[in-house]
């Protein structure tokens, strides 16, 4: 029997790191087990914000990856401010009080002149690639994922000059995402993108999202079938290792100058001055970037002291964090807009065996999901009573040596589970 090919147009993939690349890495490796050939198509000369090498040996020697060039504003852009076209091609935005002008300045270019966004530019010579692929190849179904969402408008184009099926992979939201508002956007800049998007839901023939959230935001715009298969876990091999000594808190990945929980700050500095065991035995450690206004926070509650600033690790050194640590730490803004925002490296806290503590807004997904595998708890904003008693509970059981968590029904987020899901679509 012959394998039905399909062709995945990514932005992110090995040696990229962070969570955008995970996802279509882990469809990939098990696509095949449902007969289906996957074809990736890639940048050839990206600008990866961040790099990781470990990532590459999970990519088979098998697989056809299609590259071609591509031509990014960001190299431009460090001709201005290095700093700053570092952090924002990672994500990372100063509040608005703390922008400098060079900072602001390329905020609006980036909104304005770049929509949807900076890898515009890769859309034409895209489509003239792939066209001549798909009728050499006779490829009949294409997945696009975003962000960038400009892919998504390779895949519009595509859709338009060939009878495809084509399936667009939300990774996240495009023009509800928390950073869109950020992007000082002109009127008519802003109806460009509500009118991309609108096109591209209403053309594709299946939308996919990863939260039940953003399915809902979706419905409002489109009758096209819209299906939740949200990222998860996959079995990672760790050496063997011992649990940290210390009451170690972990946070793995970036934390934004809005995600920055003052609550928490607050609850482990009156834990530090009001227990004296939990200020000898308590550390935090922050794995990923940081933005200055969360160290500014730990600063102004005299936690400086109990940092491990640690910083980007590969993802196998992370995944060894997550299963060292005594307590994983997940943080979301507190935002309408975030609701629907499910980290991917939730699913891998969810397997390390160690209580989450996440922090984020009210009825979101993450909510969800965490009390339906009952994996850990979840806080609002304003939960300072709650949130210090579980802490407290938790340091109890870590002096116990009977700290752990006890999770239900983890097996439909493998990896594996949601390719299936995946497979039925295709």
């Amino acid at each position: 029997m012959n394998n039905k090919k399909v062709l995945i147009i990514t932005y992110y993939w090995p040696p990229a790191g962070g969570p955008g690349v995970q996802r279509w890495l882990k469809f990939v490796k098990y696509l095949t087990e449902f007969n289906i050939e996957p074809v990736v198509y890639i940048p050839e000369n990206p600008n990866y914000p961040l790099i990781d090498e470990s990532l590459v040996s999970e990519v088979s020697d098998k697989l056809t990856v299609l590259r071609h060039p591509i031509k990014e504003p960001y190299k431009l852009a460090r001709v201005f401010s290095k700093k700053s076209s570092k952090t924002i091609s990672k994500g990372i935005i100063s509040d608005n009080k703390k922008q400098s002008f060079v900072e602001k300045l390329m905020l609006y270019v980036r909104g304005n002149f770049f929509i949807p966004d900076a890898r515009i530019g890769w859309v034409k010579p895209s489509v003239e690639y792939l066209s001549e692929y798909i009728k050499k190849e006779n490829i009949q179904t294409i997945i696009t994922s975003g962000p960038p969402h400009s892919l998504h408008l390779i895949g519009l184009n595509l859709k338009k000059k060939f009878k495809l099926k084509w399936l667009a992979d939300f990774r996240d939201p495009w023009t509800t995402i928390g950073y869109h508002k950020q992007l000082k956007l002109m009127k008519s800049s802003e109806e460009r993108h509500k009118n991309l998007e609108k096109q591209v839901l209403n053309i594709a023939d299946q939308i996919i999202v990863t939260s039940f959230v953003t399915k809902k935001e979706f419905e409002q715009i489109t009758a096209r079938p819209i299906e939740v298969i949200t990222n998860g876990y996959d079995k990672e091999s760790v050496k063997a290792f011992e649990m940290d000594s210390m009451f170690t808190i972990s946070h793995i990945g970036s934390l934004l100058s809005k995600r920055n929980p003052e609550i928490l700050w607050k609850v482990l500095s009156d834990l530090v001055v009001e227990n004296t065991s939990f200020s000898k035995e308590f550390k935090l450690n922050f794995v990923g970037a940081v933005s200055e206004e969360v160290l500014e926070s730990i600063k102004k509650n005299n936690l400086s002291n109990y940092i491990n600033n640690v910083g980007y690790v590969s993802h196998k050194e992370a995944v060894m964090f997550q299963r060292k640590s005594q307590i994983l730490l997940l943080i979301e803004i507190d935002s309408e807009d975030t609701k629907c925002i499910i980290p991917g490296k939730l699913f891998e806290y969810m397997v390390s065996n160690r209580p989450i503590i996440a922090i984020g807004p009210k009825a979101s997904d993450v909510e969800k999901i965490i009390k339906e595998t009952n994996t850990g708890n979840y806080f609002s904003y304003s939960d300072y009573k709650s949130l210090k008693i579980i802490i407290l509970e938790h340091f109890h059981s870590f002096q116990n040596k009977t700290l752990q968590s006890h999770p239900i029904g983890l097996q439909k987020y493998h990896r594996k589970e949601l390719t299936k899901s995946l497979s039925k679509l295709l």
